[in-house]
């Protein structure tokens, strides 16, 4: 499936139809730094008026790319980013001793 959801792209191709919205949750771990975090995602299906997909994420209300197409770790920038299903991050955390 064609993902369309980078930011700043033009949606106004995409069909008038009320859209399909889902939430999901992924956590993440960046392999290079070691930082782990857990996010959640609106995500918006629609259609371009020829019938192609259009993938719309929200993150907070505000748009942005797919954290699944080009991650990106929110502590040191870096790219070699685990995507895995929600709760992996938290659970790990709970696992550990605290000082």
């Amino acid at each position: 499936m064609k993902d369309e959801s980078g930011i700043g792209k033009d949606i106004a191709g995409a069909s008038h139809t009320a859209p399909e919205t889902v939430h999901e949750a992924y956590s993440f771990a960046c392999m290079k730094c070691g930082h782990g975090w857990e996010q959640d995602y609106e995500i918006q299906h629609l259609e371009y008026a020829d019938g192609k997909p259009l993938i719309v994420y929200y993150e907070d209300g505000e748009r942005v790319p797919s954290p699944l197409t080009r991650p990106t770790c929110r502590f040191c920038d870096g790219h070699l980013v685990r995507i895995m299903r929600s709760g992996r991050v938290s659970k790990a955390e709970a696992a550990l001793p605290h000082h």
